[in-house]
């Protein structure tokens, strides 16, 4: 059962916030798991994924290392953060650089404490809507594919899948796409 919905407000991240969003728990748990699995026989190649239980709940470490979380934000065209009663409690990190016409949500980290209580949501659409301002036609979310929680967020919020990047993040996760239209 979720907590009931959270009173957040979004802002522009500042420089002096980059403290307390690195003090976020950047990991998650999961019971589910994309697994991928790879046809390599000639003429016709592919790959499938599909929606695995595991036996039990994995714990699992946010995919980038945390040292270099704040400079990437920096980087970023736009990081988002969402506070309650004047404390961060999520961000979200996207940029316009990667592919025209594009916004790449790159990162979206909800406090431990304050999730499956809205600020995911949140901050995706508040995302979704500088993308729109910024004239991208197409707003893209990576995520691991053991993020499930991420996985169901975006499907929810009516992105589908739209590939895949084997090995794509530093400790060689898969990495997936999901993908929404803008214009």
């Amino acid at each position: 059962m979720s907590e009931p919905k959270l009173q957040a407000t979004l802002r522009p991240v500042a420089e002096e916030d980059y403290a307390a969003l690195m003090g976020l728990d950047h990991g998650y748990s999961t019971e589910y798991v994309w697994q991928m699995e790879v046809d390599s026989a000639t003429p016709r190649m592919g790959a499938r994924f599909r929606e695995m239980r595991l036996p039990r709940l994995m714990q699992v470490a946010y995919p980038r290392p945390k040292q270099a979380q704040a400079g990437l934000l920096a980087q970023r065209s736009l990081a988002l953060l969402a506070e309650a009663e004047g404390q961060p409690i999520g961000y979200a990190a996207l940029t316009t650089q990667l592919v025209p016409s594009t916004a790449w949500l790159t990162d979206v980290v909800v406090a431990a404490s304050q999730r499956r209580r809205g600020v995911g949501s949140r901050l995706v659409l508040g995302a979704q809507a500088w993308a729109r301002e910024h004239s991208c036609q197409r707003l893209v979310m990576e995520m691991q594919a053991k993020n499930h929680p991420a996985i169901k967020l975006a499907q929810k919020l009516a992105f589908e899948f739209a590939g895949f990047s084997d090995r794509y993040y530093e400790n060689q996760d898969i990495a997936l796409f999901f993908a929404k239209r803008l214009a």
